[in-house]
């Protein structure tokens, strides 16, 4: 059972209230986005805490990013959370529970981190503070576009620090490494000939196909690392053809790779483009793998906290999705993903084990009671 994972806590309800709440805000969409922003500063500025708001973000810049701050000594933590989900089903926006499970979108990822994060933040502010931690909200992790991220916005304003945690989902094991991104669009030129004679043409769709069949045989898709034994590799979207009656001379795919710490996202570009078939490779998006070192002195103190509470060995473990990581690593601040039990992120039956958040909230606020005690640390040195 994952509850006999966990070890006894005090019963609460108010980690999985707020859950419930943030679960009911359909933040695929731009407005309820923006509504659940505001939710959550109205929810800080009751308790006497103090937000701010950044703009700029998402498609046209009509996203907001919030900061919350709690203490003024060293060192100096960041609590990272996404209110943006990924779309679903209207019936998963009303969450239930079942088993000692609740499912709806968003609750693994990362809603319900979300909420446990809030009540640590108020929680350290009634406790007192040795350490300055910061909440970080972003309204865009999910999401790719052309403009400014949350994150990169709210960096640039100073919010910065010497540890990071993203409460992405991790079932309570640290996430010290995560793989890189690298999109590619494939275009695949064949020969239009009359579909009741299919043999005259050159069908680009099945070449489109084959094409990805190729790249699966390629030397950087049977490579490993320490914590990964492959590379990702998705066909993700395909376009060919206009009508029935006719073999498509075109067709584009589109490629997500998710490539290991020490791959080289150009020299994976070089061996797609040299396979032997009429294609274009074009590089749609590529973001650099995230990595910190296991023996950070952070990392050990929250691999400790962790074991205190879950019935396993918290280790160091490698996350293939990527996170908003990557641009706090890019000005100097280490960070991990560690985050609640449960499942199905993105899926039709998502998940998070109930008992689970009460814990992580309690984890967070003894990491940082912990780090504030001991005072900053060199983790540069590392």
């Amino acid at each position: 059972m994952r509850e006999e994972r966990l070890q006894k806590t005090k019963p609460e309800n108010e980690v999985l209230s707020l859950t419930r709440r943030l679960v009911g805000y359909r933040s695929y969409t731009p407005g309820a986005t923006r509504s659940a922003i505001e939710f959550i500063r109205g929810w800080f500025e009751a308790r006497g805490l103090q937000t701010l708001t950044y703009g700029g973000a998402g498609p046209g810049g009509e996203l907001s990013s919030l900061a919350v701050r709690v203490g003024s000594g060293e060192p100096r933590i960041l609590f990272h959370g996404h209110v943006d989900v990924v779309p679903g089903e209207e019936w998963q926006f009303d969450p239930y529970e079942e088993d000692g499970e609740l499912y709806g979108r968003g609750v693994y990822d990362m809603k319900g981190a979300l909420a446990a994060m809030m009540y640590a933040m108020e929680d350290l502010h009634l406790l007192g503070c040795e350490a300055t931690v910061e909440l970080l909200v972003v309204p865009d992790e999910e999401r790719e576009y052309g403009g400014p991220k949350g994150a990169e916005i709210l960096i640039q304003h100073g919010h910065v620090g010497d540890f990071l945690i993203t409460g992405e989902p991790t079932d309570f094991h640290v996430g010290t490494q995560a793989k890189g991104v690298l999109h590619l669009r494939v275009t695949l030129r064949g020969k239009s000939a009359h579909g009741s004679r299919p043999w005259l043409g050159k069908n680009a769709v099945l070449m489109a196909y084959e094409h990805y069949r190729r790249v699966l045989e390629l030397p950087f898709a049977h490579e490993r690392s320490e914590l990964f034994p492959y590379p990702s590799i998705n066909f993700a979207r395909i376009i060919g053809g206009d009508v029935i009656n006719r073999v498509p001379d075109r067709a584009t795919y589109d490629m997500d790779i998710r490539y290991l710490p020490g791959q080289d996202p150009k020299e994976i570009t070089r061996q797609i483009r040299s396979i032997d078939l009429p294609a274009e490779v074009e590089v749609l998006y590529s973001c650099e793998p995230t990595y910190v070192s296991r023996r950070n002195p952070y990392v050990k103190a929250l691999r400790e906290v962790a074991a205190r509470h879950y019935h396993g060995n918290p280790v160091g473990v490698g996350r293939h999705g990527a996170s908003d990581i990557v641009y706090f690593q890019r000005v100097g601040v280490p960070g991990v993903e560690f985050g609640p039990i449960g499942g199905g992120h993105h899926g039709p039956a998502e998940y998070v084990v109930c008992e689970s958040l009460e814990a992580y909230r309690q984890m967070l606020v003894q990491f940082v009671q912990i780090v504030g005690r001991n005072g900053r640390r060199a983790v540069k040195g590392d």
